[in-house]
């Protein structure tokens, strides 16, 4: 099936899941451009992530995010990947507009593989100078509920990208012709 999109595909997940990685290789595959919210915040704050958190706090990180989110949403192109952070889509407002614009993707992983991901990271605000392993089963425990909301949920484990890619591909293949059939049966 070749896959034709009419709106932007947004990852979703916690840091080290793979959406960054993952949603590079999905936009390649499709021929989509592909879009990092960080990095979209960073270069409209002249700083990195870690900086807006220790600077301003995390409510005006969010505050941010929720307007650079929304206006990559609503500006052309619109076929695009589009990586989040891991608290965007957590965030009501930014989560109505992906849902209600997008398809979203949840790369769901588990805690060991999400330790290991982001052990000698230090772009994570959250998880500096901290009990890494601590917090993220927190964050587990407060998000994956909300993610769960998420269009479609892919599992990812300590696999190649290739394959996580390919599972990716497959559920949006599969998603998209659900809606399609839902869409006849009107």
């Amino acid at each position: 099936m070749k896959i034709k999109l009419d709106k932007p595909i947004v990852m979703v997940g916690l840091m080290g899941a793979g959406k960054t990685s993952v949603g590079r290789a999905l936009a390649h595959h499709l021929g989509v451009p592909f879009v990092d919210s960080d990095k979209e915040i960073e270069r409209a704050a002249g700083c990195s992530v870690v900086d807006i958190f220790s600077m301003y706090g995390e409510h005006e990180f969010r505050r941010v995010e929720q307007q650079v989110v929304s206006r990559l949403l609503d500006t052309p192109p619109i076929p695009k990947v589009l990586s989040t952070g891991e608290g965007a889509f957590i965030t009501p407002n930014i989560r109505t507009k992906v849902l209600d614009s997008a398809i979203s993707i949840w790369l769901k992983a588990d805690l060991d593989l999400l330790v290991k991901r982001t052990k000698f990271r230090d772009t994570r605000p959250q998880l500096l100078h901290t009990d890494s392993k601590k917090i993220l089963a927190q964050l587990i425990a407060e998000r994956y509920n909300i993610y769960a909301t998420a269009d479609i949920t892919v599992e990812t484990f300590d696999e190649s990208l290739r394959k996580t890619v390919t599972k990716v591909i497959d559920a949006l293949e599969q998603h998209l012709k659900q809606k399609e059939q839902n869409n006849g049966k009107k």
